[in-house]
């Protein structure tokens, strides 16, 4: 099979597929651990602090951003007047070749008797950074004498979040790509290390180089990148969010003044909260538990914030834009999204994540989230029109298909789990209970594939699709049985 490279991103790739061998021990160990256990130590290179991570910050910095604006499409307007220019609203400068790197065709019309629309599909790498005192040579003056690691307000350093995020007009779908910061990738120029580390190598532009490579050479037209700050305000900004925590979660890192307390079940979250929610890493499943839990965040901001009471919070919005984002995108492009976002349906809204699996223990000199090449290509080409799809497994057999029961039913679950093996999905098992009450069941296409995601509803004969991660790690499908399982209609 061949692909077709749609962007201008080109860097050396390590032949017949295989791993370049590690650059450095200081690359790879000091970026962090996808399992809690793992500490990494304070090492500089290349003229900077390779930061110390003594802490758990994990969080969804853009994505808050971009979704949590594009609430209401009457924002846009107002979006606009905040500039006289299409100059984009960039902190940082590039060179002609950093600037080479993202696609320079327009996205947005130019006409101006309406407001700016998107011309054509768009890949936009969203990035977030937590940067401590102890990260950074360029410590503010106010926090010099800080007597733990206090925040900066800086977008240079590791990112906690990368997300490749498609805006289609052409299928009306958003498509969320998440990619694990502890993914072992080639990193241009710098060998192999954890992909987070690009950033504080090279900023955006090495950042966009190194996940265009691990993407199968797919081209990135923009970036946007925003720190911790930037979260806490905008959710406060926004009002806050409804969420359902999903269990007690409690953690306390005096070196960081970094405290977690929350309960479980359905509450409604400030920027502090919710930030401990995202930060929270203490549980089987690490970073990659955290971006599950980013999902269902997204998800809620989704589904609740149309409100109209948004519009009185725009000035607030707009001030959290402007302090703390660094883009090339222009204020135009950016209306442009802004009015696409805000009228695409939750359901072609679709979360996914770069397939793989945990490094064994002893395996490398740190643990990574090694990424499936094979499955990468089928994700791209199924939700980001790029490359071509695999040879696909139509046999029921083989899908691995996990049971999450809700309904506090355990027979009633034993009995869908018959039904579905009956119709011939032998790989079926009944996994940990989903701990909040669902009216309607949640078929969750874990890895991406919509196909069988839509013959299990079949089977089924009820539930609702929805494409992220937010199932069991081992499935391809994960059911989520909600009290629309009792009215099913059963078989003759």
């Amino acid at each position: 099979m061949r692909t077709v490279r749609k962007g201008p991103i080109s860097s050396k790739k390590a032949p017949n597929g295989q791993r370049p061998a590690v650059r450095s021990n200081v690359q790879a160990s000091a970026q962090g651990s996808a399992r809690p256990a793992m500490r990494a130590t304070s090492t500089r290179t290349h003229g900077k602090p390779l930061p110390r991570k003594t802490g758990n910050g994990r969080f969804t910095w853009l994505f808050f951003c971009l979704t949590g604006i594009a609430l209401l499409s009457a924002t846009a307007g107002a979006l606009l007047a905040v500039s006289l220019s299409s100059t984009p609203l960039m902190q940082r400068k590039l060179s002609s070749t950093e600037a080479s790197i993202f696609n320079k065709s327009g996205i947005a019309s130019q006409n101006s008797l309406k407001m700016p629309g998107l011309t054509r599909p768009v890949n936009i790498l969203l990035l977030g950074t937590k940067v401590l005192t102890t990260d950074t040579n360029n410590v503010p003056s106010h926090l010099k004498d800080a007597k733990y690691q206090a925040l900066v307000n800086s977008n240079e350093g590791l990112t906690d979040t990368m997300l490749l995020i498609r805006f289609n007009p052409e299928n009306k779908k958003v498509s969320v790509l998440s990619i694990p910061r502890d993914t072992r990738s080639a990193i241009p120029g710098h060998g192999v290390a954890k992909i987070n580390s690009a950033n504080l190598f090279g900023g955006p532009p090495l950042a966009a180089r190194s996940a265009s490579e691990l993407l199968g050479g797919v081209g990135i037209d923009r970036y946007i990148s925003m720190n911790v700050q930037g979260v806490e305000a905008l959710v406060n900004a926004l009002g806050g969010v409804t969420v359902h925590v999903p269990k007690d979660m409690k953690y306390q890192d005096d070196s960081q003044h970094l405290y977690i307390n929350l309960k479980a079940g359905r509450q409604h979250l400030d920027g502090t909260k919710t930030l401990q929610l995202l930060r929270f890493r203490q549980d089987a499943y690490g970073d990659i538990g955290r971006i599950q839990r980013q999902q269902m965040v997204m998800r809620a901001i989704m589904e609740q914030a149309l409100n109209p009471a948004t519009i009185t919070r725009l000035p607030s919005i707009l001030s959290v834009i402007q302090s703390h984002i660094d883009t090339n995108l222009s204020v135009e492009e950016i209306v442009a999204l802004v009015g696409y976002a805000a009228q695409t349906n939750r359901s072609n809204t679709q979360m996914l994540m770069v397939p793989g699996e945990f490094s064994n223990p002893g395996e490398f000199d740190a643990s990574y989230w090694l990424p499936s090449q094979r499955r990468i290509q089928d994700v791209m080409a199924r939700h980001f029109d790029f490359g071509d799809l695999g040879a696909e497994d139509a046999s029921t057999r083989s899908l691995r298909v996990t049971l999450q029961d809700s309904t506090k039913k355990p027979e009633h679950a034993q009995s869908i789990l018959q039904s579905l093996r009956k119709s011939g999905y032998e790989n079926t098992d009944v996994g940990q209970p989903w701990n909040e009450s669902l009216s309607v069941t949640r078929i969750v296409a874990q890895q991406g594939d919509t196909k069988s995601a839509e013959a299990v509803r079949e089977a089924l004969g009820f539930g609702e699709i929805r494409i992220e991660n937010t199932g069991d790690l081992g499935s391809d499908v994960t059911i989520q049985l909600g009290k629309d399982s009792f009215q099913r209609k059963r078989k003759p």
